[in-house]
């Protein structure tokens, strides 16, 4: 019998399973809803900006209702610039009603200035040096 050459056999590759059942659908992640922080109750700003030269080693302050100010003891207003006074307060729930001095002693010539909750005043008070 003569010898007969085995040749490799070529490799089939397995038929796939088909699966007839329907496969279910993968469930989605539930969108995360970012939780708000509570809204901050807004007050209103109130600025107060005086344009004066109250002299070397003066202060500016402000007396009055409203706002924090007290007619009893002044505030100090922060020196911005060389005659540039501001007092800025979001204290203020109704009308301000100031008045101007001079290290808390001499009284802005004039009379009371008004200013409705969350607005800006600017003003540029005299003084009458004794």
């Amino acid at each position: 019998m003569p010898l007969r050459r085995l040749t490799p056999a070529k490799k089939v590759a397995a038929p796939k399973k088909v699966s007839l059942a329907k496969k279910a659908p993968t469930p989605k992640k539930a969108a995360t809803t970012a939780k708000k922080a509570p809204a901050k109750q807004t007050t209103a700003q109130n600025r107060i900006i005086a344009h004066v030269d109250a002299g070397f080693g003066n202060a500016l302050y402000v007396r009055g209702e409203g706002a924090g100010l007290s007619w009893e003891k002044g505030t100090a207003l922060k020196n911005t610039s060389p005659y540039e006074w501001a007092f800025t307060s979001t204290d203020a729930k109704s009308n301000v009603t100031f008045k101007f001095l001079i290290n808390d002693e001499l009284w802005a010539e004039g009379e009371n200035i008004s200013l409705r909750a969350g607005s800006e005043s600017i003003s540029s008070p005299t003084f009458i040096w004794s």
